[in-house]
């Protein structure tokens, strides 16, 4: 995994000088039975140099320990690698959602990274991981919950909605739960399990 740090470092030197220093790796074991795959980092996650660290993250824990999942055991990851932004009126910088053009700079580096994790399974959180990995044609309204068989990902795949969607959107809490459960028990873990 170092090596691929190093190599993504200077790919992001060579494209986007500067901005290397600011890369959010993805974190976990080797081999995990899950792999959650992101949207980018945000301020939080950038400081701390950590996925799902900020408000979206305190959701995403919380999720994980009713469906009887612990984060030490999971890959957590992002599908853009650094932080988008946008400046408002104010001056005020603030997080965006990843244009397609970062989203496709960054998706050889998301495929490589799930080819040598090797999860068992593969949690897209959110459109745009759903859209790295399966392409545009797919929303997560479509998709939630269900268990896919992409081609040419090398594990299945169950889309769940983003955690920050439940900041903005309190009704897709049940919803988010059960897609959680859901996907705990093909897991074969947490309260669905037992």
């Amino acid at each position: 995994m170092e090596r691929y740090r190093r190599e993504l470092r200077a790919f992001v030197a060579s494209v986007l000088p500067g901005r290397e220093s600011a890369l959010v790796f993805g974190e976990g074991p080797k081999g995990a039975r899950l792999m959650l795959v992101g949207e980018a980092p945000g301020e939080q996650e950038t400081l701390l140099g950590r996925p799902f660290v900020g408000p979206a993250g305190k959701n995403l824990d919380r999720f994980l320990e009713i469906a009887g999942l612990r984060r030490e055991e999971i890959y957590i990851t992002n599908a853009v690698k650094l932080r988008p932004t946008k400046v408002g009126k104010s001056g005020r910088v603030s997080n965006r959602p990843p244009t397609r053009e970062e989203i496709e700079l960054f998706r050889p580096w998301l495929l490589r990274e799930i080819e040598w994790i090797a999860p068992g399974m593969i949690a897209t959180l959110g459109n745009v991981p759903l859209r790295a990995l399966l392409g545009a044609g797919k929303t997560i309204g479509q998709t939630h919950g269900q268990l896919l068989h992409p081609e040419g990902i090398p594990a299945p795949l169950t889309p769940l909605y983003h955690p920050a969607s439940l900041i903005y959107n309190r009704a897709l809490e049940g919803v988010y739960e059960q897609d959680v459960l859901a996907l705990a028990r093909r897991l074969g873990k947490g309260q669905a399990a037992r």
